[in-house]
């Protein structure tokens, strides 16, 4: 036991160890300060010039958002028309046919979104051109999308007064060429070494040591396995995801792994103080995000090492922890720390089975995605802290009779009605959908999931899957206890429904409340300005973060994952 802590310590170090020099490089990419990878500059001008665009033009907050939106619109009819085409391309050696137009759908919205949400199994349901030119596409690009949409948002808190907020086809450029396929390239290259399959090949047959033969999908795995995990994207290859030996086959790539998850959404938060030449604030909020995830880490590691105390009641020995949904290669602690790393990052990969953590376990999963702003996806992330930052500038502005400004910009009226709406939007979507899916489970189960419903009697567990489904959605997360039988028409468009309203409108929000403080006159400091990188502020806006969460989801958590732990 004690191996398996220090393997996460070691594991968590090592992301926020890296992360730091990673978010210094990354404010000097978008800063367009000089690099050790200059020499990308070449391709990088003659990918403007091929398209058309010129990467110096300046945009305001609405062509900005007009321009990442009108992109994501030509994405989605690309990913649907190879999904629903499948059969006839290339790249097909198992014969996978092509999926039904609602989990084309479903599957289209959700890599589109950063979420990959699965409602199929990745080997059996995907050829290889589809997990290449549809998955491992859209992971680079919807990565980018999120981080270029942070850049933009820093550039205007950065500006004095200006109706500027950068360039999104330059953002989105360098947040492919100069980091995401850098730091992939290295991550596939040790995922090679360790054994991770890199071929165009079919099943392979092989024969078992009981002597029965069996298929084994192989495929471009190295190729996809890195992004997924750099760019909290979490799309399995595999049905399994990072449980499965090819795809995470020692507990070096497990550690590699569950590291890379952590490093980008780290490095974003010390890139924003490098960017706007504010440090000590961004270690200000660093520090409250990483206080959250270390709790986060603890109340998962001791619930999941300690075993289940309904075992325990009955005599049996859990030396191992509990064992149940996880990888005996890995362990109770890792599959802990990969819990709380793949929800507090909207990474949604697994190397368990979520639905057999223990229920406080669960509740710390579901937590992380319902605040969505421990790290959180990369750049977006950022993006829903920075709302409640608004919020908690406002709140502490008036508790205390000083302005309420934000880097020299006053929060007034209009930013906290964006803000507000922001904020509210994410319990609207996973509450009112929720609340939808139990009532026509118990009252047109067939509608929900086909004849027979899927509900296997358990109560609060039943409702803790529909919670956690659309949770997942609504934070663009993709994990979900798998349990539920979510390959139907009903849940398909369901969470295409709330994966699209939950990714987009909150870009739209933050980025249009950037645009308003950017055009707003620089206010200079005064001593009646309220400061935002003092430890006092960092606990106000974990207070009021955690107090936002609370009053949304208590209610829910009692009935759900909450009620199994008092249950015993």
């Amino acid at each position: 036991m004690n191996t398996e802590i220090t393997g996460l310590v070691a594991q968590i170090l090592l992301a926020a160890a890296l992360s730091y020099p990673l978010g210094k490089y990354i404010a000097r990419v978008y800063k367009g300060e000089k690099t050790c990878l200059d020499f990308l500059k070449p391709v990088e001008r003659l990918m403007f010039r091929l398209s058309g665009i010129d990467p110096e033009a300046e945009m305001d907050w609405k062509q900005f958002l007009r321009a990442l939106l009108g992109i994501n619109l030509l994405w989605f009819l690309w990913g649907m028309a190879i999904l629903l085409a499948q059969t006839y391309l290339p790249l097909n050696p198992d014969a996978n046919p092509a999926p039904s137009f609602h989990l084309a759908l479903n599957t289209c919205v959700s890599f589109l979104v950063n979420c990959n949400l699965q409602h199929y199994s990745g080997e059996s349901a995907l050829s290889y051109f589809t997990q290449i030119f549809v998955v491992m596409l859209f992971q680079f690009l919807t990565a980018a999308t999120g981080m270029a949409a942070m850049a933009g948002v820093m550039r205007a808190l950065a500006s004095g007064t200006a109706r500027s907020i950068g360039n999104f086809w330059r953002f989105l450029v360098l947040s492919c060429t100069r980091i995401l396929l850098p730091l992939a390239l290295i991550l596939g290259s040790i995922l090679l070494v360790e054994g991770v399959p890199m071929n165009f090949d079919g099943k392979k047959e092989l024969v078992t040591l009981e002597g029965r033969v069996q298929n084994v999908s192989q495929g471009p795995v190295a190729a996809i396995v890195p992004i997924k995990q750099l760019g909290t994207n979490g799309g399995g290859f595999f049905g399994a995801n990072a449980a499965h030996p090819l795809e995470n086959p020692s507990y070096l790539t497990d550690m590699v792994e569950c590291s890379a998850m952590l490093l980008i959404p780290m490095a974003m938060v010390f890139a924003f103080g490098c960017y706007v030449n504010r440090r000590r604030l961004g270690h200000t909020i660093f520090a409250v995000m990483f206080a959250a995830f270390i709790l986060g880490v603890v109340v998962n590691t001791h619930e999941e090492t300690a075993g289940n105390p309904r075992l325990a009641a009955l005599g049996i020995r859990q030396d191992g922890g509990a064992m149940e949904g996880k990888e005996v290669r890995f362990g109770p602690a890792a599959t802990a720390l990969w819990s709380v790393d793949t929800t507090a990052t909207s990474n949604g990969s697994t190397n368990g089975q979520q639905a057999s953590l223990m229920p406080l376990s669960a509740t710390t999963c579901l937590l992380n995605m319902q605040i969505n702003a421990w790290f959180g996806g990369v750049g977006v992330g950022w993006l829903n802290y920075f709302t409640y930052l608004v919020i908690a500038v406002f709140i502490s502005g008036l508790m205390v009779g000083r302005t309420p400004e934000f880097l020299g910009k006053k929060i007034e009226a209009s930013e906290m009605k964006i803000a507000s709406l922001v904020t509210l939007l994410h319990p609207f979507l996973i509450l009112s959908g929720t609340a939808l899916a139990a009532w026509l489970c118990l009252h047109a189960p067939a509608f929900v999931s086909g004849e027979g419903g899927w509900t296997a009697g358990r109560g609060a567990h039943d409702l803790a899957t529909i919670f956690y489904e659309f949770t997942s959605a609504a934070a663009n997360n993709g994990s979900g206890f798998e349990n539920l039988g979510d390959n139907t028409p009903f849940w398909d468009y369901a969470c295409a429904f709330v994966l699209l309203l939950g990714r987009y409108l909150p870009i739209v929000g933050q980025v249009a409340l950037a645009g308003l403080l950017a055009s707003k006159q620089h206010v200079p400091e005064t001593p009646g300005t309220l400061r935002t990188d003092t430890v006092t502020f960092a606990a106000v806006t974990f207070c009021i973060i955690v107090v936002v969460a609370a009053l949304s989801f208590l209610p829910a958590l009692s009935l759900t994952t909450l009620a199994e732990h008092f249950a015993g």
